[in-house]
């Protein structure tokens, strides 16, 4: 094996009972925080509706939330240095539960924001602690099957999200979409107080408040300015949003910056030189693209299936929700499979389902096409992305060092947030800037929309492309990756 893949301890051939009830809660709880990230979206128009409030402002329910990660992701890396596993569960899981509280309790719209942006905190925390826990204590032959699992928690979650809030708010008031959630969350909260071992050591490490408040800057304004872009197609690109694309850019250059200088004397609060591995830089590369294809689709299905085919919003979940449960069957084989071959054979052939697919909702979506057709396209793309996923986790941390796996996964949790973002603002960009244009020339309501959605799966199709030629630069075998036997 390569430099750096010894664990940050001796580990045997399979985890220990510990080991395994440790990462077996934190996937529970981690599918649980994830799945809550994504079921506003279908609720909006009830809340609109409910808390007499605008499009505009409804929308903060979701942009506050996605802003709140953007800020507490990056500093996770520190955070899971300075404490041990379960400290940081039990505060991750606190902070969500009484988010998740507030949010079913509030009775308008600015107590459920303020709920969700305690939710997000929480949120925040729980991938990073998961990804670290499990590249510390599973041994290297198995990471994949284990990886496997955690994709799982990664595309099924976000994709059931609008699903189960479908259901919901087909028999239930939308306070239930947290009432609901709220006993599983105290239950994994209880039993990780009670039964949660320390897998993780805790070791002192000094804060830089300047780091701190430069990554707020950054992937503050970033996530913001995305989120807002969208929204200003019609009237031009407002002052405010302009101010956020260009304070963020500034911002993550000096951020970037001091975190090299500080990385000299292990200080640093983002310690990129995880991306001195090739693999894990081609492989978050590769990731970025990935997540803003399946954002961006993620957003542009329901508007064409709601807006273009006229389905009811129950129906829309459910024609999802296929490809969210392939996603779910695929990935603990994907997992054992990478265990076998290593990244390669599952990610060019995953890549080129993404594209496939996200080609075919170019050619084959319009005006009267059958919905079963946009069911089929999901779950091409959605089998694509199952076997994309857990070879670029799995690698990607493999190949970092054991001591800097909490600094690896802080920077791919923080990659998420903001290539979610970058791929919804592009896409929904595309649609409104395509739709208003078609909509002046006289074309109607749904053949403009219909009009944006095609402009829009274009761009993402083309997206696609560079990313089949990245799948072929990440290694056959990176470290810690295959089992033994192949070394």
């Amino acid at each position: 094996m390569g430099p750096g893949v010894d664990d940050a301890r001796t580990t045997p051939a399979t985890m220990s009972p510990r080991d395994r009830l440790a990462v077996t809660l934190l996937l529970v709880s981690t599918f649980v925080v994830i799945l809550n990230e994504t079921i506003m979206g279908v609720a909006l128009p009830r809340l609109m509706d409910d808390l007499s409030i605008t499009a505009s402002t409804a929308q903060w329910l979701t942009t506050a939330f996605l802003l709140t990660m953007a800020v507490v992701i990056p500093v996770t890396g520190f955070f899971l240095q300075r404490t041990t596993t379960r400290g940081a569960f039990l505060t991750a899981m606190g902070l969500f539960s009484l988010g998740t509280l507030v949010c079913a309790l509030s009775p308008g719209f600015e107590m459920l924001l303020a709920g969700r942006v305690v939710q997000a905190t929480g949120t925040a925390v729980m991938l990073p602690l998961l990804m670290t826990t499990v590249m510390t204590v599973t041994p290297p032959a198995s990471r994949g099957r284990t990886m496997g699992n955690i994709s799982i928690v990664i595309s099924v979650a976000p994709a059931l999200g609008p699903t189960i809030s479908g259901l919901i708010l087909s028999v239930l008031d939308w306070r239930w979409m947290f009432g609901l959630v709220l006993p599983v969350a105290l239950g994994a909260l209880v039993l990780g107080a009670l039964r949660l071992p320390d897998v993780t050591d805790a070791r002192r490490a000094r804060v830089d408040v300047v780091s701190v408040l430069l990554s707020a800057v950054a992937f503050g304004g970033l996530v913001f300015g995305m989120s807002r872009i969208g929204e200003a197609v019609n009237g031009g690109v407002q002052p405010v949003t302009l101010g956020a694309l260009v304070a963020g850019a500034a911002g993550l250059t000096l951020f970037v910056a001091r975190q090299i200088r500080l990385q000299r004397t292990d200080d640093a609060l983002l310690d990129l030189r995880t991306f001195r591995s090739r693999t894990f830089a081609v492989g978050v590369a590769l990731m970025a693209v990935m997540m803003m294809a399946l954002f961006g689709v993620i957003i542009m299905l329901p508007i064409y299936a709601q807006d273009v085919l006229g389905v009811d919003t129950l129906s829309t979940g459910l024609m999802l929700l296929p490809g969210g449960l392939l996603m779910g069957l695929l990935a603990p084989a994907v997992g054992r499979a990478y265990d076998r071959v290593g990244p390669r054979p599952l990610l060019v052939p995953g890549t080129v389902l993404v594209s496939t697919a996200a080609w075919g909702m170019t050619l084959l979506l319009g005006v009267g096409s059958s919905p079963w057709l946009l069911v089929g396209a999901h779950l091409t793309m959605s089998a694509g992305l199952a076997l994309v996923f857990t070879p670029l986790f799995t690698s990607a941390l493999g190949s970092v060092d054991p001591e800097r796996y909490s600094h690896g996964s802080a920077v791919i949790g923080t990659v998420q947030q903001v290539a979610g973002a970058a791929g919804t603002a592009v896409f929904v960009t595309v649609l409104s800037a395509t739709a208003a244009g078609l909509a002046a020339d006289g074309a109607s309501e749904v053949a403009a929309t219909a009009g944006g959605v095609h402009a829009a799966f274009l761009v993402g199709a083309v997206l696609t492309l560079p990313a089949i030629a990245a799948a072929f630069a990440v290694g056959a075998a990176p470290a810690g990756s295959p089992a033994p036997a192949h070394h």
